[in-house]
């Protein structure tokens, strides 16, 4: 497999540290509202690498911070009048549910900032020792100029950066690209205790030392969006490597900025969403398809438009599903014919082309195209007559590739899907009794949406699949 590392700006094959093991870190949310669209994307995208490195059986050790504490919390926290904390939990809790709804697995550790104080004062310490820190009234700043490096990331030299630097306001500190390590309290701001005094951590320290802590001095891959290569990935990099003396990530990636509807997402020009608005509108698996629907270092478009069309695809792979599901319910125990050897032989070419893709820099645009023309011949060549055997086949590939993806999690076997449709089917009817029309019709739009055709009858209400185009 090959990854463009934004190290070196070229894709490299990747070659884990450990054999058989995969260390990924990738920068979670900051827990003051509901995550926006932009956040989505590289969720999902890294997700999803995730899961084709362990489709490649890897082990993969995946770790997803919460930064809990910061000044838009802080700022939050006192506007509705509760504690930092009680902010942080409760929208990592609503994290969780569109991160679960989106098809986003579960870190194998989810490290709040708040937990690992300790932790980030030792890693401070270690910097001051060394001299590569200073401290000023309280506040500690991490000194650029000892690192010999610092930019590396973002391809600038640091006299290039200073140049481009903002005025800064913070007062005492060497030079402009200086960044806080521990930040002095401020009056009516949570603080922890520390040599320096009560304080709190700066931004940047909190990813370097939980990814230390639960990956190693040294990890495979850290991952992000394109706007934390500058200063954040940057500053990362310059601290984790100033306390270890080891490299501290070996594969950079990051994902593209999203636009809406052609312009930059801002709250200014109100084209500003929440994931949680617009699961209101659309399944969550089409916005995943969506966010897959592009090479993941492109910028993305974001809009209705390219959401219907996301949906009409997703109809089209959850028709063949569910064709291929009744197919199996239904077909016969027969031996295959030898031109049916020869189609289910070849269906391994739709595997070999889905991992191709994959494997040059997780080319999920490409993956999603070899599911697509799987499922054309698909849908082409199965009839009723089909042997199981080669019906089981196919749906078994099927799954398998779009399992990598994170996609088509609604019911997984023949006899789940009869009893989601019958559970929905009750629903529309108990609807229709309480004269409860938009209900009732929102679940028959489901359902088609599905490729699930209901119809009433004096006998009570049929239901049979769409055929596919």
């Amino acid at each position: 497999m090959k990854l463009y590392n934004t190290l070196t700006r070229q894709k490299e094959e990747f070659i884990p540290l450990v054999e058989g093991e995969v260390r990924m870190y990738s920068c979670g949310p900051t827990v003051y509202d509901y995550f926006h669209i932009g956040n989505a994307r590289p969720f999902i995208i890294f997700d999803t690498l995730r899961r084709y490195m362990e489709y490649k059986e890897y082990k993969v050790i995946f770790v997803q911070n919460f930064t809990d504490i910061d000044d838009k919390m802080i700022n939050r926290a006192n506007e509705e009048g509760i504690s930092v904390k009680e902010l942080g939990d409760r929208f990592i809790e609503e994290y969780f549910k569109d991160a679960d709804a989106l098809g986003i697995k579960r870190a194998t550790f989810h490290p709040r900032a708040t937990e690992h104080i300790d932790d980030m004062i030792a890693f401070i310490q270690k910097l001051l020792e060394k001299g590569m820190a200073y401290e000023v009234d309280g506040n500690i700043y991490f000194d650029t100029s000892t690192s010999a490096e610092y930019g590396k990331l973002s391809g600038q030299r640091l006299e290039e950066l200073e140049a481009g630097a903002r005025v800064d306001v913070e007062e005492g500190k060497k030079n402009p690209m200086d960044f806080a390590l521990w930040k002095a309290q401020k009056p009516g701001e949570p603080a922890w205790d520390s040599p320096w005094g009560k304080g709190r951590p700066g931004w940047h320290i909190e990813c370097s030392v939980m990814a230390i802590k639960y990956l190693g001095e040294t990890i495979d891959i850290h991952s992000g969006g394109q706007d934390l290569i500058f200063p954040h990935h940057e500053n990362e990099i310059a601290q984790s490597e100033g306390a270890t003396g080891k490299p501290f990530a070996r594969y950079w990636l990051h994902n593209g900025y999203i636009n809406v509807d052609n312009q930059k997402m801002s709250k200014s020009l109100g084209n500003f969403f929440t994931v949680r608005e617009i699961l209101k509108e659309y399944d969550p698996e089409v916005v995943r398809l969506f966010m897959l629907s592009a090479h993941y270092r492109n910028p993305i478009n974001f809009g209705r438009d390219m959401l219907n069309q996301a949906k009409s695809a997703l109809e089209r792979l959850y028709n063949c599903k569910n064709n291929l599901l009744h197919l199996m319910q239904n077909a016969a125990d027969k031996e295959l014919t030898a031109e049916e050897e020869s189609f289910a032989d070849g269906l391994t070419s739709y595997k070999r082309k889905f991992e191709d893709a994959m494997d040059d820099d997780l080319n999920t645009a490409d993956a999603l195209a070899a599911i697509f023309d799987m499922v054309r011949e698909l849908n082409s060549v199965l009839t009723p007559q089909s042997p199981k055997k080669l019906v089981e086949k196919a749906y078994g590939l099927f799954d398998e590739l779009t399992g990598v993806l994170g996609l088509l999690r609604k019911a997984t076997s023949q006899q789940e899907l009869d009893a989601e449709i019958k559970m929905l089917i009750e629903k529309r009817q108990q609807a229709r009794k309480e004269r409860n029309w938009a209900v009732a019709d929102r679940i028959r739009d489901e359902l088609r949406e599905r490729g699930i055709i209901l119809e009433d009858t004096p006998q009570g209400v049929r239901w049979y699949f769409k055929k596919s185009d």
